[in-house]
């Protein structure tokens, strides 16, 4: 099995490595992409050794699967050119997402819609994939009407030059602002681009996705996006009305076995999803489980993950893991090698 990483040197690239190596999941080729610039710079991965590819040299290499995490200009470019090879293209940009011929995964819920025909396959985005892992099960059993998220996004989410900019402010050191304002001992409003409906892309990304990954357009649904000073993990506070009534027991229950969630919710012993919680982890936190007493059928939730994990990198390696245990790439794993 042959495997490709394209953006290998970013936040996400870096992260995936990691995940692979924690999965035991090893290609027998390694083919590491990224920017010209980088080109024949080297890349330690599973104590090898291997050097940065252009996607020219990738795409003649021939890998089985390709995990793009390149932005979403590149994914635009190559991504077709990768899939014209016979490459299953995992992406995690924006730019496949809302197309009506490509499939948007999270594993858990929808990866059984997966064939051989998708060669290109789009990851959501960080904050999309955390809510609804665990809207899914509480959408089959109590079917959502209406969705209020407000997320509160690290500054990983912006990449690099943020996390930069974060740590530069709190050593009082001047230098490349990756936002208009300063983030430590701030937050503002703020993620993605301002649309004509005063929306930011961010927000309506959540909207878009979560009803394409749900199946279920009739979910009414509105986001506010909210940048803190916090170096990993994304927090969510989630309100949600649905059609039938329900018990917190119940609800408490069917979140704690659904697989990939944990549930840390004991108020008597201030214990409640923390970014802290969630750092370095593939699985996402809820808590603060309560019913909105405000109106009928409504429940409020609080929800944490690392959104360069399950938020990312762990999404789109489960979802090379998943097309290898169906050998839906034409490849299929027996044993891992070393």
């Amino acid at each position: 099995m042959k495997l490709a990483i394209v953006g290998v040197t970013g936040l996400v690239g870096r992260e995936i490595l990691k995940v692979l190596d924690e999965h035991a999941f090893y290609p027998e080729t390694f083919i590491p992409v990224a920017s010209p610039k980088s080109q024949g710079l080297p890349v330690l991965f599973n104590n090898h050794r291997y050097f940065i590819h252009t996607h020219e040299q990738a795409i003649a290499a021939k890998p089985d699967i390709a995990i793009f995490s390149a932005g979403a200009a590149a994914s635009r470019e190559w991504a077709p050119q990768y899939a014209a090879a016979g490459i299953t293209v995992i992406d995690n940009s924006s730019a496949w997402r809302m197309n009506n011929e490509v499939p948007l995964i999270v594993p858990e819920i929808n990866a059984s819609i997966l064939t051989r025909s998708h060669k290109i396959i789009a990851n959501p985005n960080c904050s999309t994939i955390q809510m609804v892992l665990v809207l899914a099960p509480l959408h089959a059993k109590y079917h959502i009407k209406r969705i209020v998220a407000s997320t509160y996004q690290s500054v990983t989410g912006t990449g690099a030059k943020a996390v930069m900019q974060l740590e530069n402010e709190r050593k009082g050191i001047k230098g490349e602002m990756a936002y208009p304002y300063p983030i430590d001992l701030n937050l503002f409003p703020h993620g993605g681009d301002f649309l004509n409906n005063g929306y930011t892309s961010e927000e309506i990304k959540l909207v878009n996705e979560t009803r394409k990954i749900l199946n279920d357009y009739s979910i009414r649904i509105t986001a506010t996006i909210v940048r803190v000073p916090v170096l990993g993990g994304h927090s969510e506070a989630i309100n949600l009305e649905f059609e039938h009534d329900f018990e917190i027991d119940d609800i408490t229950e069917l979140l704690g076995n659904t697989p990939g969630i944990i549930i840390r919710d004991d108020i008597k012993n201030n214990i409640y999803p923390m970014p802290m919680d969630a750092a370095g982890k593939d699985e996402v936190f809820v808590g603060r489980i309560r019913r909105d007493e405000s109106q009928p059928n409504s429940l409020n939730l609080f929800i944490v993950a690392d959104n360069l994990r399950k938020g990312a990198a762990t999404n789109a390696v489960q979802i090379a893991e998943y097309l290898v245990s169906e050998n839906l790439s034409g490849i299929d794993i027996s044993q891992p090698p070393h």
